[in-house]
């Protein structure tokens, strides 16, 4: 854990929330409606203000959720939705993860935690979900590092074959790949209801 759990996106949530476009809360929504009973329980891994992906998934009809290491997102998240359970907490050691959801979207987070943090991140996600649960996650497909554009810090993307294996490894299955209009790469698993599913693994490019 680092000694800012917010990766210093605190300091920058204002400039976040003036920049933070809508690309890619229209993939996350219809993904869950095509794959979610209506009004099911998602938790937002890495929420921010809530804007757009909570926002979007609300208008649907579905119970968020939303976990958050940034003191000034996690304010902005509860005075646009103050009837939406919140926490403020660094998400790879989140206690929110206590609770079971029917679902989980971690847009634009996972890459920003070391190795070790996604790692734990991703277990904490499988304790979280019901069988038959979903994950969806943005990161790339390959194994590349880049400094982030606002804080400057390193952002690593682990690659497929390993969030593949991380996966498994906390019993879940890697059962999609999508990509929203802004060209990123979500990978999308499932909580298996019986212990040894294996589904084929399909893509769509909305």
């Amino acid at each position: 854990m680092p000694d800012d759990p917010s990766e210093g996106w605190d300091a920058l949530a204002q400039r976040f929330m003036e920049m933070r476009s809508v690309v890619g809360a229209g993939l996350v929504r219809d993904w869950a409606i095509a794959q979610l009973p209506a009004g099911s329980a998602i938790v937002d891994v890495g929420c921010g203000s809530g804007v757009p992906i909570a926002e979007a998934l609300m208008e649907t009809g579905f119970a968020v959720s939303g976990i958050d290491a940034s003191p000034r997102l996690v304010a902005a998240f509860h005075a646009r939705f103050p009837d939406a359970p919140v926490a403020c907490e660094a998400a790879q050691v989140s206690a929110f993860f206590d609770r079971t959801f029917d679902a989980a979207v971690c847009v634009g987070l996972i890459f920003l935690l070391s190795e070790a943090d996604q790692a734990d991140l991703i277990g904490r996600v499988a304790q979280a979900l019901k069988p038959g649960g979903r994950f969806l996650f943005t990161a790339t497909l390959q194994v590349c590092e880049w400094p982030d554009n606002l804080t400057g810090r390193l952002s690593r993307a682990l690659g497929q074959a390993t969030y593949t294996a991380l996966l498994d490894a906390h019993g879940l299955s890697l059962v999609g790949s999508h990509h929203d209009e802004g060209g990123n790469h979500y990978y999308e698993a499932i909580k298996p209801c019986d212990p040894e599913p294996h589904k084929a693994l399909s893509t769509s490019h909305d």
